[in-house]
């Protein structure tokens, strides 16, 4: 089953900018890159610390602890397949935005 979350008006982040948005049980980092939406999980993989203060360089965020840099686009590590951040799909629908989230047993 897939979950569609809109995004609220105030935590829909302008150009450049970013939110942090939570819901349920999860914390989200959205970030607004030349008008496009990112979305992933706002906790680094190595040791869960926020993704959505770190240094935003294009479509790459560094984690502020280590400096573990991601792509906003795949989730990846730069240069890896290995370590990944959850990311999540946007739709536009009627000019609202909503957060894409599979469940488990259908993410791949």
């Amino acid at each position: 089953m897939t979950r569609r979350i809109p995004v609220p008006a105030g935590k829909f982040p302008p150009a450049g900018g970013r939110a942090l948005f939570e819901f349920d049980d999860k914390s989200l980092a959205l970030f607004n890159v030349d008008g496009e939406l990112y979305v992933i999980d706002d906790s680094c993989p190595h040791q869960g610390a926020s993704l959505c203060g770190g240094r935003l360089d294009g479509k790459v965020i560094q984690c502020c602890a280590h400096g573990l840099r991601f792509d906003l686009r795949s989730g990846y590590l730069l240069n890896s397949n290995l370590v990944k951040v959850n990311n999540y799909p946007v739709e536009i629908i009627d000019d609202q935005a909503f957060i894409v989230i599979a469940s488990e047993e259908t993410a791949p």
